[in-house]
């Protein structure tokens, strides 16, 4: 597998910085020596999760929506675009600004990078396959998504996001990135964001049952946090529009998932079946071959270590 050298940024711009991936994202930045300004209108962001940047030189926290029309102090030569709620439990809580920062907050940022001339890299997700007919899912699936279903205010809005993103990058020559992220998790994710990880991790630390949906049959496949960060950057560097998929081929069931955090913990907690939520899709693993053969990139945390990290960090974090 091939090597991608990975530009030094000058100043990078990360929309929604404060959130999961996006704090990583501001961590692994700063750490190579960017500048970093971190916008967030913390609607579901945290300021605990860059309250370690506060001090490191050139990163800045400004508080804004980008769903409106925004600038930065100083022009950047990378923007991130990574605001909007991302778990089940946000974007069916926020549906219009899960709505509007795929759309309107897309849009601007995009502005942002063509007046500065900045490479613009677009987080999308693997939701834009919506429930697939096609599996493992590669980057010329078009996908099967319900335009209207209660999951539609963030599949589509993602799906509208790829669409402006490519419509920017060939019509006005913004430099323009897609990648689509397959289930990220790791620290800082919120114990009761929805999500399974953190919601199986939460429960099992405190002893109740987990909860899963349906029959515990339908596949995920888990993308530990550093190593999702590493191919945004290497995506980013490359200079390739995309999309591109970013995730861990390791495909497991719901069933086993909740099966191996029960035994990574040491819990003696039970497994309960509860009502499946509408349009769930039934399997998700994607095709990295465009990421390995492009950009060198393919995940190096094993499932069982990153979660492992994931429950030290819950067990530290138990107020989380």
């Amino acid at each position: 597998m091939g090597s991608v050298a990975v530009p030094t940024w000058e100043h990078a711009v990360v929309t929604g910085g404060a959130g999961f991936v996006g704090s990583h994202l501001c961590s692994a930045l700063t750490a190579a020596g960017t500048a970093v300004t971190c916008v967030d209108d913390f609607s579901t962001g945290r300021l605990e999760n860059v309250a370690h940047l506060a001090d490191r030189p050139g990163f800045t926290l400004q508080e804004a929506n980008v769903s409106r029309p925004f600038t930065v102090e100083r022009p950047p030569d990378l923007v991130l675009h990574l605001a909007s709620p991302a778990s089940p439990a946000d974007y069916l809580r926020l549906p219009v600004h899960t709505l509007e920062a795929g759309s309107l907050g897309t849009r601007n940022a995009l502005d942002l990078a063509r007046r500065s001339g900045a490479r613009f890299l677009l987080a999308s997700t693997s939701e834009v396959y919506g429930d697939p007919q096609e599996h493992p899912q590669n980057e010329r699936y078009w996908g099967h998504v319900n335009p209207v279903g209660p999951r539609s205010v963030y599949d589509e809005a993602k799906r509208f996001g790829e669409a402006l993103t490519t419509a920017h990058g060939s019509t006005l020559g913004t430099h323009t990135c897609v990648v689509r992220l397959f289930n990220t998790y790791g620290p800082r994710m919120r114990g009761y964001d929805g999500r399974a990880v953190p919601t199986f991790i939460r429960q099992a630390l405190a002893g109740a049952p987990l909860t899963v949906t349906g029959d515990g049959l339908q596949t995920r496949s888990l993308c530990y946090v550093d190593d999702t960060v590493s191919g945004i950057l290497r995506a980013a560097g490359h200079g390739m529009p995309g999309p591109v998929n970013i995730g861990n081929p390791a495909e497991l069931t719901m069933l086993e998932l909740a099966r191996w955090i029960i035994e990574l913990t040491g819990s003696h907690s039970e497994i309960t079946f509860v009502e499946r939520p509408t349009d769930d899709p039934a399997v998700r693993c994607p095709d990295i071959t465009l990421a390995r053969d492009k950009l060198g990139w393919e995940p190096l945390v094993t499932a069982e270590e990153g979660l492992r990290r994931t429950i030290d960090w819950f067990r530290a974090h138990a107020d989380n």
